[in-house]
């Protein structure tokens, strides 16, 4: 009797610790937010545990229980489920499946695993059902982010490459053609810098949006970065003509785009063509060549909507161009310049006025490099502020020397690009350098161009006058050839006027070049100023601008621009 109580006691005591070990093992598996479908087939039992919102309402008793499973998934993925399901009639041990819940919205990942007997017939199974929702949506982000651009919806620059070399292969096979357009909005920085970051994000949102209305099999439209879009179209014929997409664009954008604060925006875009195979053959090499006809577009017309398509000579001309900012880059490195100085005389005793400061630059080979070539270069990348700065230091030491030297009374004149008179520090340096060297403000005159008041005229009024205030003389170079002068003329701190060397050339003839000579010094004298006329080459010119009044003369009649040693031998006759 006390034998069967213990036996007793013991089965209950082992039922106990089973109890509590499947209380133990369904706590852990509900933690885990996946559910767990144990088959016994041997048995065709089913038992659930674990919990998992997406299978809760549905009931599993035996196998055949299993395909209420593959009802509830989207119907490309029931075929595939049952066969994981039911493993075992194809002996497999392990498999795994994605997939999408018939609400669109739900992901579930399906792990079955096979246990077999000693005999190799399959006893037991489980099937893993885990939601993996999150896991896919965070994929499909990055997979969007790796494919999209994020502010735009369009393709991004690497899938568009990537796209575009389908094209072209597709292209070589059906010997067709493969059109590329670069498109840049023209004067975007202003709208950024004048209306903020927002303003500008919105814009490129709107103008993607609409161009994405290109987007086809045949057409691909990519924002490859801040405002410059590219679209790219296969055998471009019919509505997919360049001419019919750049001429739709165009006028798009100069209907304008309303914004959400209520403001209408108009652009005009300059937009470069490259078409396979005739440009490049590659989708990098024909993304750069667009590229390059769209800064050529750009500086032909901005703001005039203008489309250019390739032509070797611009490629020839761009990488002539890179070749020299490469090694410009080398000589401001290396101050591989040399100053020369052009004399200006009085016309009416032809006594030395002074002298006009001229970077030279001699490049490898020794071969002179035009100011005119490499001046807009160094413009464009930055360059001209350490050229400018050296320039207006090497110049006034030289000045220094000759002042020392010769003690001839004498005006240094040096030419200062817009960039660099917009700099903040530009007038404290200035005058920290005119006393390092020991110059008098004003033995110094500063030649600025027209383009100078473009942007802000007040604001180079005020530094003009600070300068001025210490003396330094001001001349206004190019007169004429801008955006029109006369109507800024009047309040300038200036001193001297240049007229330009295109009316000298004319002043020989009778007609309007000489009228118009004659008008600008008769303007200049009354309104106070010196005037300068620049390549005089002619004796018939030099008498002519004498008689009319012009109080300088410049030019290879009176004197090329020569080096240092030059203007030395110069001085010394003058003595």
């Amino acid at each position: 009797m006390d034998e069967l109580r213990y036996q007793l006691n013991l089965l209950k005591a082992m039922n106990q610790k089973l109890s509590g070990h499947e209380h133990m093992y369904r706590l852990i598996c509900d933690s885990l937010g996946d559910a767990f479908l144990y088959c016994s087939l041997e048995k065709g039992e089913i038992n659930v545990v674990g919990k998992l919102e997406a299978i809760d309402s549905y009931t599993f008793r035996d196998l055949k229980d299993l395909n209420i499973l593959c009802d509830v998934v989207a119907e490309e993925f029931s075929l595939p489920l049952r066969a994981l399901l039911f493993l075992e009639k194809e002996d497999e041990e392990r498999r795994s499946l994605d997939c999408k819940m018939k609400d669109d919205k739900t992901w579930l990942r399906f792990e079955a695993v096979v246990y077999y007997n000693k005999n190799g017939e399959p006893a037991d199974k489980v099937i893993k059902i885990e939601d993996i929702t999150k896991n896919m949506l965070r994929a499909e982000e990055m997979r969007y982010l790796a494919f999209y651009d994020p502010a735009t919806g369009l393709f991004n620059r690497n899938y568009f490459v990537s796209r575009l070399n389908e094209f072209l292969l597709k292209a070589e096979q059906e010997n067709d053609v493969v059109s590329v357009i670069f498109i840049d909005i023209d004067g975007f920085k202003n709208i950024n810098d004048g209306f903020g970051l927002l303003i500008g994000d919105e814009i490129v949102q709107q103008i993607g949006q609409y161009l994405n209305e290109f987007s086809s099999d045949k057409c691909l439209v990519s924002h490859l970065y801040t405002d410059v879009f590219c679209i790219a179209v296969y055998d471009p014929t019919k509505d997919r003509s360049i001419d019919f997409v750049t001429s739709t664009i165009n006028k798009r954008f100069a209907d304008g785009f309303v914004l959400s604060n209520g403001e209408r925006f108009t652009f005009t875009a300059s937009m470069g063509v490259a078409e396979y195979p005739e440009a490049a053959t590659s989708s990098i090499d024909l993304l750069n060549c667009a590229e390059i006809v769209m800064f050529k577009a750009k500086e032909n017309g901005r703001g005039a909507g203008m489309v250019q398509y390739f032509d070797a000579a611009i490629l020839q001309d761009f990488l002539k161009k890179a070749e020299i900012e490469n090694k410009l880059k080398d000589a401001v490195f290396r101050k591989n310049f040399e100053m020369y100085f052009q004399p200006q005389y009085f016309s009416d005793n032809e006594r030395l006025r002074g002298v006009e400061a001229l970077i030279r630059w001699k490049s490898d080979g020794g071969k002179m490099v035009s100011p005119s070539v490499f001046i807009p270069i160094a413009e464009k990348n930055g360059l001209i502020m350490e050229i400018g700065t050296w320039v207006l230091s090497e110049t006034l030491s030289i000045f220094k020397k000759w002042k020392d030297k010769y003690n001839y009374p004498m005006i240094m004149s040096v030419n200062i690009s817009a960039m660099q008179y917009k700099q903040d520090r530009f007038v404290n340096e200035l005058l920290d350098l005119l006393h390092k060297y020991d110059i008098k403000p004003e033995e110094l005159e500063l030649e600025i161009t027209e383009t100078l008041f473009i942007e802000d005229i007040e604001e180079v009024k005020e530094k003009l006058h600070i300068l001025r205030d210490y003396g330094v003389r001001i001349s206004l170079d190019d007169f004429g050839t801008g955006f029109s002068s006369l109507a800024y003329l009047q309040g300038l701190p200036i001193d001297t006027l240049k007229i330009d060397k295109s009316f000298i050339d004319n002043v020989g003839q009778e007609g309007s070049g000489r009228i118009i000579t004659e008008s600008i010094i008769q303007l200049v004298e009354r309104l106070g100023y010196e005037t300068v006329a620049e390549g005089v080459e002619t004796a018939e010119q030099y008498a002519y601008l004498k008689e009319a009044g012009c109080d300088i003369i410049q030019g290879y009649l009176l004197g090329k621009p020569m080096p240092e040693h030059e203007i030395d031998k110069l001085l010394i006759r003058l003595l």
